[in-house]
């Protein structure tokens, strides 16, 4: 993936170029796929999704990163969906590619 995919949700603005994820608001965040799991939950009874990156190994996850979205917030946030199966897309190609022992330069 070469293009950079970008999306607003309420206070946030994402871009994800295929390796980083970047979350931009009041304190601004930078996830490596390689080092990063996604997950998005929801919607609720209520419409309301979640969506959290845990950095670290799963065997030792080293932070935790939470956004909790309201039913408006995730239908006005136009491409957000998109860029977040990008990146789940991505951190799964990864972890395969490790797997393998395939080794990316520059990652």
């Amino acid at each position: 993936m070469t293009e950079e995919i970008t999306a607003r949700a309420g206070r946030e603005f994402y871009t994800f170029d295929g390796r980083i994820l970047e979350v931009f608001s009041s304190h601004p965040k930078r996830f490596h796929i390689r080092n990063t799991d996604l997950r998005v939950t929801g919607p609720d009874r209520k419409g309301r999704r979640t969506v959290e990156v845990v950095t670290g190994p799963p065997e030792a996850p080293a932070t935790h990163h939470t956004w909790h979205l309201s039913a408006e917030e995730w239908q006005r946030a136009q491409g957000l969906e998109a860029l977040l199966e990008a990146v789940r897309a991505a951190i799964a190609r990864a972890r395969e590619d490790e797997a393998r022992g395939v080794s990316h330069k520059g990652d």
